[in-house]
């Protein structure tokens, strides 16, 4: 089941790496801990999400609070690969919709590269290959996490909902195991798990409030 609010946040699932770690949440206890969760092919990653992330990392980092990367594919799997993550991370260097778009707002330099660095450790989410034909449990598992009161929808309206997450699924070569174990629903996305090591909450988008939900959880005690 999709882990609920309040409850402790499982392992990222990660398959390597690209900067710093290996890290794992039971290291990180009395720590406040945000995860920006974000995929090389998504523009609004790079001009929202991950700027906002770094700014609480360079600001908040000597207090206690830890910010980590994870990126992450639930679409274009061709291009949010860990090589082009690893290009990323170690030349700067953009691809696809990010370049494109960081390139038409004068938002990159030498051509390709992002105009900035990331200071906090990345990993790659881990992807599982789905296994078909899918079984009903596994559609039932996403339904629950995705569609909000599911038992109140009338029967027809069940089958029609069950019928298009088959669909979407099975045009779907990988699940992205964190992605999904968090229950988020895009990207940029951010996680907070507070010091005691229990999910607080996720975001998605960028919404500028980072800063207040830190200040929050470090106003209470450990």
């Amino acid at each position: 089941m999709t882990i609920q609010l309040g409850q402790t946040a499982p392992s990222l699932q990660v398959s390597e790496w690209v900067q710093g770690g290996p890290i794992t949440l039971g290291d990180l206890l009395n720590k406040i801990v945000v995860v920006e969760v974000f995929q090389v092919n998504c523009p609004g990653c790079f001009i929202y999400g991950l700027p906002e992330a770094i700014e609480i990392h360079n600001r908040y980092s000597t207090q206690g609070v830890v910010v980590l990367g994870l990126a992450t594919a639930f679409e274009d799997y061709d291009k949010n690969t860990t090589e082009n993550l690893k290009l990323l991370m170690s030349k700067r260097e953009t691809i696809g919709e990010t370049l494109h778009a960081l390139r038409s707002q004068g938002q990159l330099v030498d051509g390709n590269k992002l105009a900035y660095s990331i200071p906090f450790p990345v990993a790659n989410d881990l992807l599982i290959k789905e296994k078909l034909p899918l079984e009903d449990e596994r559609i039932m598992k996403f339904i629950r996490a995705n569609v909000e009161d599911f038992d109140m929808y009338h029967p027809k309206d069940k089958e029609q909902i069950t019928k298009r997450v088959r669909e979407y699924l099975e045009s779907r070569p990988y699940t992205a195991a964190t992605f999904e174990e968090y229950g988020l629903k895009g990207t940029p996305s951010t996680i907070y798990i507070d010091k005691k090591g229990n999910l607080r909450e996720t975001n998605f988008g960028s919404q500028g409030m980072m800063k207040y939900k830190i200040e929050k959880l470090l106003q209470e005690s450990g």
